[in-house]
C-alpha cells in the first residue's frame, strides 16, 4: 500500500467533512453560546469521557489561556465527587458525539439540581443529550476516516475545530490581546516574547551620520555598528532620515560619482518608529506590514534612543547588546 497516497486521502476526507460542517451546520446558536458564556459570572466546565474527554481537555485549556475561566471534568469521575468543583453560576459544556453516552447522560440530572446552565457539543442534535440542554453546537460528520467506522477520527477532529472556533470567538468578544495572553503564559519563549518590551531588547548604540557625511563614511558607520542601517541627522541634531544596506546598493547603481556623494543625496527621508514601551509583538507586526527588519525607537521627546532589529525579536538565546 502507498501510505503517502493513503495519508493524503485521509487528510482530504477530514477536510471535506470539516467543510461540510462549516457550510451546513453552524448557525445562530454559536452567537447564543458565545454571549451566554461571555455574560457568565462563573466558569465554563467542559465534560466528556474517552476520546472526547481528551479533546475536551484541550478545548478547556485553550479557553482558559485566552481569557475564559475553564476547567475540564471527566464525566465518569464527576459522579464520584468531582461534581463538587461545579457551582450554580457555572456553565457546563457536555461533549458526546452520539449524544447518548450513559456517562454523559448520568450527570445531567445532578448538574441541573446544582443549578448550572447546560450546553452540548454533539454529532447528533436529536439525541437524548441535545434534548436536555439549552443550546447545541452540532459537530456531526457523515463518516469517520477510520475504514471500519469505529475509531473516532473525523468526529474528534470536528469537535476540536469547533472548540477552537468557540475559544477564538470568545477571545475576540472579550477583546483579548497579546499582553493578556502573556499574563497566562509567563514561561517559555512565547511568553518571554509577548511580555518583553521594545526597550528591553533594543540596541542603544545608535548608528549615526549627518546629512553632510560622505558616502565612504556612511558605509563605515553601517558596517561598524553591524545593524545594516544608520540614522541620518541634520545640523540641529534632529533625526531626519535613514540609510539602509538597500539604499547603499541603490546609490551605487544610480550615481556614477560616489566620492563626493553625501548622506542627504541618497537617504530615505523619514523612518518607521516605535515607542520603547511597546510590546515586541507590536514591533514585529509593524516590521511585517512595512517589509522592514529594523525600527527606530523614539521617546516622548522625539529622540531616537535605540534601534530594534528583527534579530532582537526572533532570538533571545544569544543577546549581543
Amino acid at each position: 500500500m502507498d501510505f503517502i497516497k493513503r495519508s493524503k486521502e485521509i487528510f482530504q476526507q477530514e477536510i471535506g467533512e470539516l467543510q461540510k460542517l462549516a457550510d451546513n451546520k453552524i448557525g445562530s446558536e454559536i452567537n447564543e453560546v458565545v454571549e451566554l458564556i461571555y455574560a457568565s459570572k462563573g466558569k465554563l466546565v467542559i465534560m466528556g469521557v474517552g476520546k472526547t474527554g481528551i479533546i475536551g481537555h484541550k478545548i478547556s485549556s485553550s479557553l482558559a489561556s485566552t481569557g475564559t475561566p475553564s476547567i475540564f471534568v471527566n464525566a465518569a469521575e464527576a459522579m464520584h465527587g468531582d461534581l463538587g468543583m461545579i457551582s450554580k453560576n457555572d456553565i457546563v459544556l457536555l461533549i458526546s458525539n452520539s449524544g447518548n453516552s450513559s456517562e454523559i447522560l448520568n450527570v445531567v440530572a445532578p448538574l441541573k439540581k446544582i443549578g448550572c446552565k447546560l450546553i452540548a457539543m454533539t454529532g447528533n442534535p436529536h439525541s437524548a443529550l441535545a434534548n436536555e440542554v439549552l443550546l447545541v453546537l452540532n459537530v456531526g460528520v457523515s463518516k469517520e476516516a477510520c475504514p471500519l467506522g469505529l475509531a473516532p477520527t473525523t468526529s474528534t477532529t470536528a469537535t476540536l475545530v469547533m472548540g477552537d472556533a468557540l475559544a477564538i470567538c470568545l477571545m475576540e468578544r472579550r477583546g483579548f490581546k497579546a499582553e493578556n495572553y502573556a499574563l497566562y503564559h509567563p514561561g517559555g519563549a512565547l511568553g518571554r516574547r509577548l511580555i518583553s518590551l521594545v526597550k528591553d531588547e533594543m540596541f542603544t548604540d545608535v548608528p549615526k551620520v549627518y546629512e553632510t557625511t560622505l558616502f565612504k563614511d556612511v558605509i563605515y558607520e553601517v558596517s561598524n555598528k553591524r545593524l545594516g542601517m544608520t540614522m541620518v541627522y541634520n545640523n540641529r541634531e534632529e533625526a531626519v532620515g535613514i540609510i539602509t544596506d538597500g539604499d547603499i546598493r541603490r546609490a551605487i547603481q544610480k550615481f556614477d560619482e560616489l566620492k563626493n556623494l553625501t548622506a542627504a543625496n541618497f537617504m530615505t527621508h523619514g523612518f518607521k518608529r516605535i515607542s520603547p514601551d511597546e510590546l515586541l509583538t507590536e514591533a514585529l507586526e509593524m516590521m511585517d506590514i512595512n517589509k522592514i527588519t529594523t525600527l527606530s525607537v523614539v521617546d516622548e521627546m522625539n529622540h531616537v534612543v535605540g534601534i530594534l532589529s528583527i534579530h532582537n525579536i526572533i532570538d533571545f538565546r544569544n543577546p549581543t547588546h
